[in-house]
């Protein structure tokens, strides 16, 4: 298993920034290689990706949700493994630290060599600015679910 670790300071209220990412819908719109999430229920969704032109479907459980604190995952069905954490940290009122950490399994020579060249890190840090980019621009959030898993 390979690991990433990365964060982000983004301009706008834990309460915000913890409400986007439970629109797991809205990925597309800042997660390159994220083609379509669907929200199947509370604790799981279904992700299509394409990525360097393989396309990959997969699901995903959330075993642990608290509001304004985390989000953690683990694949449970589909052709990727990983799992991950993402934590909201205040700062200040109107400031967040997002910080995202992943295990995944890379599959193949490919996805090996792409892995120890830092891909998947440069791509959770370009996903990483692009949702800064998607919440403080719209300076609100597109929806939340505040329950707890």
């Amino acid at each position: 298993m390979s690991q990433v670790e990365e964060s982000i300071e983004v301009d706008v209220p834990v309460r915000t920034a913890y409400n986007q990412w439970t629109q797991f819908e809205t990925f597309p719109r800042f997660m390159d290689g994220v083609e379509k999430i669907t929200q199947v229920s509370d604790t799981l969704t279904h992700w299509e990706t394409r990525v360097a032109g393989v396309e990959r479907a997969f699901d995903a459980e959330i075993t642990e949700q608290i509001p304004d604190e985390r989000v953690a995952w683990t694949t449970v069905a589909g052709e990727a493994r990983q799992a991950g954490v993402v934590t909201f940290h205040h700062l200040a009122d109107h400031r967040t630290k997002v910080m995202l950490q992943l295990d995944y399994d890379p599959e193949g020579f490919t996805e090996n060599v792409g892995d120890k060249l830092g891909f998947v890190k440069r791509r959770i840090t370009g996903d990483l600015k692009r949702f800064k980019e998607y919440i403080e621009s719209r300076g609100a959030e597109t929806g939340s679910w505040r329950g707890a898993v």
